[in-house]
């Protein structure tokens, strides 16, 4: 395999039109799956995504689209999956070719909803991907500061160096630094986690209660994150790295965090189905709090903050009662 070879963007969302443009500051050209032909010619017509990242102009001649994901597959070498979550299995019900010979990246920060499987382990076990072509993309990095050419910086997780140098260069560029690392569950497993905290930090923040509170709740946040990381995938790393602690801050604090934007919504009287409306945005924590909560049937760990979500959720239990209780326990 000849990495990175011809590269393909699959999703049409605001991160994967940040990923687009990051990886055209590198390579001549690209594939790009979308779903919906009208936003594919309407792309071409505006010279930019219709939907997302307004203000990020594109050289068209140097894409080709396809809104056929298995055509993208096929004519791609190393796809960049950055669909949001909770529609990544309705994407892939869609593909009936093979992924023989494929690098797949994952830049999806969360779960495969109702089988609470990772999305690196779906490529592994439905798709037949060994875990040597299979990489995640994490770090604190949200798309709107790519767009704003700030600098970030990512990190790319893969069992196998020698691929992981290969690819690396792809998202090394004048705005964007990146490392390595070869823990790839705990990177996904943090993706999902950093989005459950920042929505009780929004919860927080549309309470009222201020920056000294909000600094002891994402000190007991990376706490329980780092138990249940280690309950899951016991091995050796530094949960202080921009990765793990790096991405939930960014999360937590960021004006384009979507998830404490929907969490501030709750805060202030909003009910979850109406925050969802208004938001016309996925706040992917939404579904990550589901999800670790049955995958912590099975391991325990003591998620205070992740059960007091999932009661404010999906028990429609009182924040303000909850987020009380929370403060008793805190250090």
């Amino acid at each position: 395999m000849n990495l990175p070879g011809k590269i393909a963007i699959m999703g049409g969302g605001s991160w994967a039109t940040a990923l687009a443009k990051i990886v055209l500051s590198t390579q001549d050209s690209i594939n790009w799956y979308m779903r919906k032909p009208e936003s594919i010619e309407e792309f071409r017509q505006l010279k930019h995504n219709p939907n997302y990242l307004t203000s990020v102009r594109f050289d068209t001649e140097k894409i080709n689209f396809y809104a056929d994901i298995n055509e993208a597959i096929d004519h791609s070498d190393t796809l960049i999956f950055a669909t949001p979550s909770p529609f990544f299995k309705q994407h892939m019900e869609k593909v009936n070719t093979s992924f023989e010979n494929k690098f797949v990246i994952s830049a999806i920060k969360g779960l495969v909803p109702d089988e609470n499987v990772l999305i690196t382990d779906y490529f592994a076990q439905k798709y037949g991907v060994p875990e040597s072509h299979i990489a995640i993309l994490g770090g604190p990095c949200h798309a709107e500061e790519i767009t704003f050419e700030r600098l970030s910086y990512i990190t790319l997780g893969c069992i196998n160096n020698e691929n992981l140098n290969a690819v690396s260069n792809v998202f090394r560029n004048q705005y964007l630094k990146n490392s390595y690392s070869n823990d790839v569950t705990g990177i996904e497993y943090v993706a999902v986690l950093k989005n459950v905290y920042s929505i009780v930090a929004g919860i927080c923040h549309g309470m009222k209660y201020g920056d000294n509170f909000q600094a002891v709740l994402i000190c007991n946040a990376i706490e329980e994150m780092r138990r249940f990381i280690e309950a899951v995938h016991p091995v050796e790393r530094d949960i202080t790295a921009s990765v793990y602690l790096g991405d939930l801050l960014v999360t937590a604090y960021s004006r384009f965090s979507r998830n404490r934007i929907f969490g501030t919504m709750i805060g202030k009287g909003y009910s979850v189905k109406t925050a969802q409306i208004e938001m016309e945005m996925i706040a992917e924590g939404y579904y990550g709090t589901k999800c670790i909560h049955e995958i912590n049937e099975k391991y325990q760990v003591d998620m205070p903050i992740l059960n007091a979500l999932y009661e404010i959720l999906y028990e429609r239990k009182s924040p303000v009662t909850l987020v009380k209780k929370l403060t008793e326990t805190f250090k």
